[in-house]
């Protein structure tokens, strides 16, 4: 399906259709690289495909039905949680800080080789080189409160204005002082579903107004356990002797993501729960998605190294 949808953005866009065609041709993987091609049209695009396809009724359509089915597999996977409006803030928090799935950061803290960091460098980059961007797909569609907090913290990953700090361009920086590829999404082909997926989410939630609680909720979950894991990868990246920008770039996240966690939570979930409280729910939905494809990722990598997650 990915040849198929790729080969017809390239000629005519509008001869797309929502049919997968035989369904023996059609597996998870491809099904996400599909998805995420198409939510490509919405950032960069691709230097042979039409700007104007983005807008194509046929395109959208073929998004619309993968993106459905991507959303109703994650509710599937949802167990549900009991919001309470008096104390969201702290059971939110504590609904995260509770997630105990597998880490990669310790892993890496302490065993990890070289050529595993690399290959960790590689996968996360699909996500790192453009960093803060699906969350801000959903600011325009927040209140008064939640918006002026997600701008504050938005402002920090692009850097506060300067463009050398740039959360994306520092990892770039970084990838290209590992002797990587910085040019955006090389290595795409080597990913497995878990990290396609995990790139589909973020954007899905952005993209889609209906979904600005599990936006925020997804970026909540993100911030809370970034710090302390963040943390370990210095340490471990240290006693591997990497290059000083791999290092600082997550040393900066220690930092960041220390501040983000209480605006995240407290600025911008907290208050939209507030004002909307029909996203509620959504917003746990979406911590909860974040952490649960956070784990499959983990298990994902540290199986590929034989480790038992």
């Amino acid at each position: 399906m990915s040849e198929r949808v790729l080969t017809t953005l390239r000629s005519d866009p509008g001869r797309l259709t929502t049919d997968p065609g035989d369904p023996q041709d059609v597996d998870e993987v491809d099904a996400a690289l599909t998805l995420w091609v198409l939510h490509e049209l919405s950032y960069r695009g691709f230097e042979d495909v039409s700007p104007d396809a983005e807008w194509e009724p046929a395109v959208l359509a073929l998004r619309r039905h993968l993106q459905r089915d991507l959303e109703a597999r994650l509710r599937a996977r949802w167990p549900g949680h009991e919001v309470s409006r008096e104390t969201f803030a702290d059971d939110l928090m504590a609904f995260i800080e509770s997630d105990d799935g597998p880490s990669v950061a310790s892993y890496v803290h302490s065993h990890a080789s070289a050529d595993q960091v690399l290959e960790l460098v590689r996968w996360r980059s699909i996500y790192h080189l453009r960093e803060s961007d699906p969350s801000t797909w959903t600011l325009p569609r927040l209140t008064t409160a939640p918006k002026a907090a997600l701008a504050e913290l938005q402002y920090d990953e692009y850097g506060s204005g300067r463009p050398d700090r740039l959360h994306a361009h520092l990892f770039a920086r970084a990838m290209e002082a590992l002797g990587l590829s910085t040019r955006y999404a090389d290595y795409l082909d080597e990913c497995p579903l878990e990290v396609l997926e995990m790139n589909n989410v973020m954007t899905l939630f952005g993209l889609d107004g209906r979904l600005r609680g599990a936006s925020m909720g997804h970026l909540a979950a993100f911030e809370v356990t970034s710090s302390v894991p963040s943390g370990r990868l210095v340490k471990g990246l240290q006693r591997l002797g990497m290059a000083e920008e791999i290092i600082d770039y997550y040393a900066e996240h220690v930092v960041a993501d220390s501040v983000h966690d209480q605006i995240a939570v407290r600025l911008i979930c907290a208050a939209l729960a507030a004002d909307e409280p029909d996203q509620a729910e959504d917003i746990f939905f979406g911590a909860f998605t974040c952490l649960d494809q956070e784990a499959r990722f983990a298990r994902a990598i540290l199986g590929r190294w034989g480790v038992a997650a």
